[in-house]
């Protein structure tokens, strides 16, 4: 099987500095992957080289059949349509409905018949539990519910990798396993999930692979008795 997500011996740059040394790994179909780590250790990092808003100073990068390295402009978009990318802070327009953000999302990818938006709108929302939703504008909506939106927008273009950025961060401790909950059956059905977080609860609940950075590098951590220090 060829992975998803690909690097070998990559580093990564943040703006000039390089973060991370040397990254390995392989994200496959189906996987569930934690990236963890204290605050600055280049978890995001990660997940902004594979939208392609990070470089690759040397190495193999690659994702969704697209190389990273050296990734020309006109490429991106449609890379970053084959991603669904979760963030801390929901991200929504605040001045619009759910149903005309998520319309926004789908006319900018290129979606243009009227019926089949409609239609993949309440697909998206029916699956995210949200099909009620559709009229309320984003602050209306509780946090948990506004990051269900979220996940929802992520679905719109059928993803073959979710990529959430510390999704629960904001939210109670109810509200995130809901939202938990919720990726993993996602992930059930063939999505593949890379979620950075610096929860331990999260990743001990919900088993997955754990990817640990630290001191500039990122490891697999495959021996359940290996500490991860966050």
């Amino acid at each position: 099987m060829e992975p998803l997500i690909h690097f070998k011996d990559a580093d990564i740059l943040n703006g000039e500095n390089i973060v991370l040394y040397s990254l390995d790994m392989d994200i496959f179909p189906g996987d569930f992957v934690y990236i963890v780590g204290k605050v600055g250790s280049g978890k995001t990092s990660i997940i902004r080289t594979l939208i392609a808003e990070n470089r690759i100073l040397k190495g193999e990068a690659s994702a969704c059949g697209y190389s990273l390295v050296g990734i020309k402009a006109r490429d991106i978009p449609f890379l970053r349509r084959l991603m669904g990318v979760v963030f801390q802070d929901f991200q929504l327009l605040q001045d619009r409905s759910v149903e005309d953000n998520l319309e926004f999302v789908l006319k900018a990818t290129g979606w243009k018949d009227k019926g089949l938006i409609d239609a993949r709108i309440s697909e998206v929302l029916d699956a995210v539990g949200m099909a009620t939703k559709a009229h309320k504008m984003p602050h209306q909506l509780s946090g948990g519910e506004q990051q269900r939106i979220a996940i929802a927008r992520a679905l719109l273009n059928k993803p073959q990798v979710i990529l959430a950025d510390e999704p629960t961060g904001n939210l109670d401790g109810e509200t995130a396993d809901e939202i938990l909950q919720l990726l993993r059956d996602l992930n059930a059905n063939g999505t593949a999930v890379v979620m950075v977080t610096h929860n331990r609860y999260i990743f001990e609940k919900y088993p997955g692979r754990v990817f640990s950075c630290e001191q500039e590098h990122c490891h697999e951590v495959i021996d359940e008795g290996i500490d991860i220090t966050l």
